[in-house]
């Protein structure tokens, strides 16, 4: 049994190493506000018929303006919320975000593409704005992390003189979550 724990904890904690390490570097600087930068660009689309605050109709908006560009839309989410008198598309990915704002003229409207910096990609992909694939991979880091964790407790339980300083630091860690809570 500590044959196979061991294997687990050794092969999952080399494998999930790199992802590991991004989370908690992007992690960790994100707090501190180091979130990287964008590169943008803007421009002002003819439109057909003012912006309406449909989530399709602003969608199809920006598919046609970025596929006249040779841009490719965000991986992530789009949303639609009240701007002025009108309705405003954000668009946010890992590669880039995108954002379409009524003017003045309800015939036209500013494209904002801002592409990301290779630091601001990595955060991105923190955040869940990348394609599924990286969101399946961000989950199944998180289950190999619990495993990690889980294997690394039973090791030490398995082991007489280890035990009691995985019990210590485990009250010390439950100790130190409640006050992360309830300080924060």
């Amino acid at each position: 049994m500590q044959r196979t724990l061991t294997t687990i904890h050794l092969l999952l904690a080399a494998f999930l190493l790199p992802i590991a390490l991004m989370f908690a570097t992007t992690g960790a600087l994100y707090t501190v506000s180091i979130k990287g930068n964008y590169v943008e660009t803007s421009r002002t689309l003819e439109l057909s018929a003012p912006l309406a605050s449909e989530l399709s109709s602003l969608t199809q908006v920006v598919e046609g303006a970025l596929a006249a560009e040779g841009v490719e839309v965000p991986s992530g989410a789009a949303s639609v919320k009240k701007a002025g008198t009108g309705y405003e598309l954000e668009w946010t990915g890992a590669e880039r975000d995108v954002l379409l704002k009524p003017t003045s003229d309800p015939l036209k409207a500013t494209l904002v593409i801002k592409d990301t910096t290779s630091w601001r990609h990595l955060v991105q992909l923190h955040k869940a704005k990348g394609s599924d694939v990286a969101k399946a991979i961000s989950v199944l880091w998180a289950i190999g992390l619990v495993v990690i964790l889980c294997s690394g407790l039973l090791m030490a339980w398995n082991v007489p003189v280890y035990r009691r300083k995985a019990l210590g630091a485990g009250a010390l860690g439950l100790a130190t979550f409640i006050l992360y809570v309830f300080l924060g």
